[in-house]
């Protein structure tokens, strides 16, 4: 039975409108060497997509108690890091999930959970 994980890919605030010359490139080939690493181990890579940068993120207050919701523009939070990217893989234990994620570019750090199998609750 193989299990789901969710890589999160956490970098330092970025605009992707300043990638410096070659660096949309040097990242594609990081990114690919990582989708063969995965795929190598017998693994896969059921998703992933790299994220916009902070300023076009919208924070969402979900409608209750007849409240309407409410809406913000980006960047959200002061911080120094955001989520950048992810990948949802699909591995055959946790250990080999760990040894993967550790495998995916970042500048930083990254982020694995496990995700709940909700099927036939």
């Amino acid at each position: 039975m193989s299990d789901k994980y969710l890589i999160l890919i956490i970098e330092p605030t970025w605009d992707p409108n300043n990638v410096p010359e070659g660096g949309l490139e040097e990242a594609g080939r990081a990114h690919g060497a990582f989708s063969a690493a995965v795929a190598a181990a017998g693994a896969k890579i059921l998703g992933g997509e790299a994220l916009q940068g902070p300023t076009s993120a919208v924070g969402i207050v979900p409608a209750t108690d007849g409240k309407p919701a409410v809406f913000t523009n980006g960047p959200l939070a002061e911080t120094t890091e955001v989520v950048s990217g992810y990948y949802l893989i699909e591995t055959e234990t946790l250990d080999q999930a760990k040894q993967l994620a550790a495998l995916c570019p970042t500048s930083d750090r990254l982020e694995l959970h496990p995700i709940w199998d909700m099927a036939g609750m």
